[in-house]
């Protein structure tokens, strides 16, 4: 996810202020669920902590990136971003980024039901949990595995996990009970799994009747949702039915349609069973309702993210092109052609670099004034580009000065193209006082020397060197090197 800065002249200065209130703004939207708006914020938050090079505001961002994609349902997405958050945390993270990190990377594995990397993913967060003292996270660590077992049918071994979980929740400070009620829940779905029904019961009577769970409502459902699971196992039919009643009504205060579904789905199988037509008939209708709302619910995330992926592309197109010209800026320019040599390192590709600037610019801003020179700067661009594939790269770097790279081409093709480039250039005419004006450029070239050159840096002050060389010698001209 390549985000480069964009070179534009009326871009606000960067502060270190700028950035702490940008990576306040981030985690706020995405508390808020307005992942769309915080999906682009990180963008900004990214293009300005370049500026600066702080790279633990550009882990903010990527690490929100990651939660956000995942919370609409684009993992593949949340996977590229937590790849970019890894690849920078290895140089310039902490631990507690990696835990950041693993702790998203988790859920994106337990959503694809990839339950071995789930399972490794808690063991590494358990462990740099314990090293950081940070035992709440170490709680929930073993509280997931514990959840992760339970899917595989390894009641026992859930049963272990969230035994651990529920010690490491003890000695967490400052004491949090509700961390603790939170893995009981996984404790007490262990025992019903091992069909140890009587400690089960016990320990969901003494969380349902705990006063806190006032102020936490969802796991309040979730243990009248446990309740209505015990009486199921028990054929105390009318029991569970009022129990998944009571859970139904908390879920339907928050919202969690997907809990709801599996409440109501539940509900309606205990109907059949005790053979209540008529409440059997009301579930039922709630049931489609429901799931009419889900796919809903659904079509509209698909809707948010074909919408996040156009406004993405445009950001990164916007970041990544010169505003004048709309072709690379600098900084896309050297980030693709470092790949390009780098590859073709390894396969003795031959990438070659053209680089030229107009002659005499600066006579036509001092002349006909800038707007003039802008729109010189416009018809070299458009020319070259109807010269050059789409496959080839061309940006401008900053000024009248250019820069095409093309790969798999050889410099006898390569100046054959730049003389084409210095013929077209030298056949456009820009209308200004009733007169044309000519216009010329010289053009320096370069191949990467056998495939020895793999930094565009190297590359380019090869053909810069050139360029020189054909100013030096009168202008108008393509000078080359191989």
């Amino acid at each position: 996810m390549t985000c480069a800065k964009l070179t534009d002249s009326k871009q606000v200065k960067v502060t270190k202020e700028n950035l702490i209130l940008l990576q306040q703004k981030v985690t706020k939207l995405r508390s808020e669920g307005r992942y769309k708006e915080t999906i682009e914020n990180c963008y900004n938050l990214i293009e300005n902590a370049r500026e600066l090079k702080d790279y633990k505001s550009i882990l903010v961002a990527y690490i929100n990136f990651g939660a956000s994609y995942y919370c609409i349902g684009d993992i593949e997405a949340a996977f590229n971003s937590l790849s970019d958050h890894k690849e920078i945390c290895e140089k310039y993270g902490d631990e507690t980024d990696v835990l950041n990190s693993n702790n998203i990377l988790f859920l994106l594995y337990d959503y694809n039901k990839d339950y071995i990397n789930a399972k490794n993913t808690l063991k590494k967060s358990i462990n740099l949990g314990e090293k950081l003292k940070k035992y709440n996270i170490v709680s929930n660590g073993y509280s997931n595995y514990s959840h992760v077992c339970m899917i595989e049918g390894n009641y026992t071994e859930a049963l272990e996990m969230a035994n651990i979980g529920l010690q490491m929740a003890k000695i967490h400070e400052p004491a949090s009970e509700i961390l603790e009620i939170r893995v009981k829940l996984n404790i007490a779905k262990a025992l019903i799994g091992l069909k140890d029904l009587k400690n089960s019961r016990i320990l969901i009577d003494e969380i349902i009747n705990n006063k806190i769970l006032e102020s936490f409502i969802r796991e309040k459902a979730e243990c009248y949702d446990l309740q209505g699971n015990w009486y199921n196992k028990q054929k105390l039919y009318k029991k569970a039915l009022e129990s998944y009643s009571i859970a139904k009504n908390l879920v339907e205060s928050y919202n969690d349609v997907y809990l709801l579904k599996s409440i109501q789905e539940q509900r309606c199988k205990i109907c059949d069973e005790i053979g209540d037509i008529k409440l059997g008939y009301a579930v039922q209708k709630e049931y489609i309702s429901l799931l009419n709302e889900i796919s809903e619910r659904e079509l509209a995330l698909t809707a948010l993210k074909l919408e996040i992926k156009h406004n993405v592309a445009y950001i990164e197109k916007k970041a990544n092109t010169d505003y004048l010209t709309g072709l690379y800026n600098r900084s896309y320019i050297e980030t693709i052609s470092n790949e390009w040599l780098k590859n073709a390192y390894k396969s003795n590709e031959s990438i070659l670099c053209i680089v030229f600037d107009i002659d005499g610019f600066k006579s036509f801003n001092d002349n006909y004034g800038h707007l003039f020179g802008d729109e010189v700067i416009k018809q070299v661009s458009k020319t070259c580009l109807e010269i050059i594939k789409e496959t080839d790269l061309m940006g401008r770097f900053g000024g009248d000065e250019f820069v095409i790279i093309l790969k798999d081409v050889s410099l006898e093709n390569g100046e054959n193209i730049a003389n084409e480039i210095l013929e077209a250039v030298r056949n456009l005419k820009v209308y200004k006082e009733d007169k044309y004006i000519e216009i010329t450029i010289s053009i320096g070239i370069t191949d990467n020397l056998d495939a020895t050159i793999i930094e565009f840096k190297d590359l380019f002050n090869l053909a810069d060197i050139r360029l020189y060389k054909a100013k030096k010698n009168g202008k108008n001209r393509v000078c080359a090197i191989s």
